[in-house]
């Protein structure tokens, strides 16, 4: 008996388009599902908790027309749920999502198995996102299906661990689903990701740059002009160290001597809370160095998906050069 879902293999690539805060919405979520693989959102993504049942309605209707009018299955789809007391919208939500019957949860600041067994009671799956080990023996302690591995380099509230190490370290005492994240951007990317030995990869920042993502034009265009270096690590935006576009702290006007505070600046009236400070202040992964352009959700899939075929293509010429 495996541990791992067996949608997996049925998925056109073995990714998921991470839930970005503010960017991804329905459009986005329906257009990677339709093309084989899993879109997610955050549920506060939606200002209130009857908005959000009003997406998830959307999602569930429009993805079953889907398979309807073509005979073919899309991927699943799921949401990010803040698993923490500052969410005063978990219990709520958490309804929302037994109710609607979410294929898959990615639980946030917290691995609860009261959460786990809810969402277990329907046949879904819970993937909790990690950046160290101590946290992801807590989430596998509350029965979580998966881990998301979010190393060194990602966009938003990232790690600091190199993705083979921390993928090597859980992998000692976790059987189950194994997701990386982390300068994931190309297709050859993903197939890196599982030669490091995860199932799947976890994407944000290449998909801020699709036509469907609800970021705006100046974003997309700062995220192609960045590179690597271009990103700043810093706590000093939501208290918790995440990455953002250097760019986009420095045009709101955040000092140097800011960003090595590590607590969080008092933005006053202009941006007085986090939420309205990531309206202008811009998240994203050091895997900007290789986005250079904004596509659809199709354009992009397909382009992974050759990228991933050329990466295999090549492991297996290597073995033919070097055999056992």
């Amino acid at each position: 008996m495996t541990n791992k879902p067996a949608f997996i293999k049925k998925l056109s690539l073995p990714a998921i388009a991470a839930p970005m805060f503010l960017i991804s919405g329905p459009k986005l979520v329906i257009e990677c599902c339709k093309k084989g693989i899993i879109g997610t959102f955050p549920a506060l993504n939606q200002r209130t908790s009857e908005g959000f049942e009003e997406w998830l309605i959307q999602i569930n209707t429009e993805l079953a027309n889907y398979e309807e009018e073509t005979g073919e299955k899309p991927a699943p789809f799921g949401v990010n749920l803040i698993v923490h007391q500052t969410n005063p919208r978990l219990e709520a939500d958490l309804k929302l999502c037994i109710k609607h019957k979410v294929p898959i949860i990615i639980t946030s600041l917290g691995a609860v198995s009261q959460v786990v067994d809810a969402i277990h009671s329907y046949g879904g799956l819970v993937f909790h996102d990690i950046i160290k080990k101590r946290h992801a023996e807590k989430a596998a302690e509350a029965g979580v299906d998966g881990l998301i591995l979010v190393a060194a380099g990602a966009g938003g509230h990232a790690g600091t661990i190199n993705p083979m190490s921390l993928v090597a370290e859980i992998k000692k005492f976790y059987n189950k689903t194994i997701i990386l994240s982390g300068c994931i951007s190309t297709g050859r990317d993903i197939a890196s990701a599982l030669q490091m030995g995860a199932d799947m990869a976890y994407m944000g920042t290449r998909f801020i740059n699709t036509l469907e993502s609800k970021a705006p034009e100046e974003y997309r265009q700062m995220i192609i002009n960045a590179g690597a270096s271009d990103i700043t690590y810093t706590a000093a935006i939501s208290g918790v160290h995440a990455n953002f576009l250097g760019a986009s702290l420095a045009a709101a006007g955040i000092t140097k001597e800011d960003l090595q505070k590590d607590v969080k600046i008092d933005f006053g009236k202009e941006l007085d809370t986090e939420a309205k400070a990531w309206k202008t202040i811009w998240s994203a992964g050091q895997g900007v160095t290789t986005v250079e352009d904004v596509l659809s959700v199709s354009e992009l899939v397909e382009k992974l998906k050759s990228e991933f075929k050329a990466a295999i293509d090549e492991q297996i010429t290597f073995l033919e050069i070097y055999p056992k």
